[in-house]
């Protein structure tokens, strides 16, 4: 009775902990068979061949139908003279102290003019006026090619009428038919192209657009019109800054202070007589805009090829998905 006793109770159910991880003894189903892929494939392949062909045509198609650009460019070097911050910066050393008495600040920094410029270049408010100016609302965002035989741009008629010279667009409030300054700014900043060499100081400026005649006319103006605005603001700048030293010159009896206003309007007449001297005030063109014969874009082989791979991607995906999801059915009719 003792020896059956023992070996029902040895055969009796024990319970597995509650933290116990169950291991199926085989996970081989669980695998990715490489085989099989490759025989999935192999089953798909005129599926995957219809596919990446159909995207192969539909790429051309979209290269072939996408205008070229051309792209003006123009190698400036910085044209500022530092001579009048040199000046001051020694002032500022020399006589300092006699003019923070007096409620002055002669600062004692460098000003780094072209650096300025280049902000003050692809800034809104300077990039609105810029094209408020110059007219180059309808051009910029209106036009879709350029004519080469006539040397004229093509416009969507959908967004401008050229005879009437109206916006005819179909927009969703608050835009308005004719494109807002704010739209405009943004479409520019894709036209421009701005690059500063570190080591050697030099500057690329580059303009984008449908017409090679029209990318190196805008480049021109743009370049001439930074180099005028910088120096109308120096001008400005230094003539007020004459207009408050004279004024405090008048106020003083110090002999000291006389001689700290006298050079410093002598440092601002010295400015001011750099803004007469040359057109090219911030940036020297060294290498000046030209139309360009050859296009810049698009580059239609690598949006074909690009295309075509995306493609035969997605072909492949789509019979891998279409295999793998039926294959449970499968398995459960076979089962029934």
């Amino acid at each position: 009775m003792s020896n059956g006793t023992q070996e029902q109770q040895s055969q009796q159910y024990i319970p597995m902990p509650q933290n116990a991880v169950f291991i199926p003894k085989n996970n081989q189903d669980d695998e990715i068979d490489l085989a099989e892929l490759l025989r999935v494939l192999w089953h798909g392949k005129v599926l995957i061949i219809v596919v990446t062909l159909f995207f192969a045509a539909a790429s051309v198609v979209y290269a072939i139908n996408q205008p070229n650009t051309y792209k003006a460019s123009a190698l400036l070097s910085p044209a500022q003279s530092s001579s009048g911050a040199g000046g001051l910066s020694a002032l500022a050393g020399q006589f300092g102290g006699l003019a923070s008495m007096a409620g002055i600040n002669l600062g004692g920094q460098e000003q780094d003019k072209t650096g300025l410029a280049l902000e003050i270049l692809k800034s809104r408010a300077f990039i609105e006026a810029f094209i408020k100016d110059n007219n180059l609302l309808a051009p910029l965002m209106a036009s879709e090619s350029w004519d080469v035989n006539t040397n004229k741009l093509i416009y969507n008629e959908t967004i401008f009428q050229i005879e009437t010279k109206q916006w005819v667009r179909e927009v969703k409030y608050p835009k308005t038919p004719q494109p807002s300054l704010w739209e405009a700014f943004e479409e520019f900043k894709k036209h421009l192209i701005v690059s500063e060499d570190v080591q050697t100081g030099m500057i690329k400026i580059s303009i984008e657009h449908y017409s090679p005649e029209i990318a190196k006319s805008w480049l021109t103006l743009i370049i001439a019109e930074i180099n005028q605005y910088m120096r109308i603001m120096d001008k400005t700048e230094a003539q007020n800054s004459i207009d408050f030293l004279t004024e405090k010159l008048e106020q003083t009896q110090l002999s000291g202070m006389q001689t700290v206003f006298y050079q410093l309007i002598e440092e601002q007449t010295k400015t001011m007589m750099l803004t007469e001297v040359s057109d090219e005030y911030v940036f020297k063109t060294i290498d000046p805009p030209n139309v360009p014969d050859e296009k810049s874009g698009p580059q239609r082989a690598l949006i074909c090829i690009l295309v075509t791979m995306i493609g035969g991607i997605l072909a492949v995906l789509l019979v891998l998905i279409r295999h793998f999801s039926a294959k449970p059915i499968k398995e459960i009719d076979k089962q029934d």
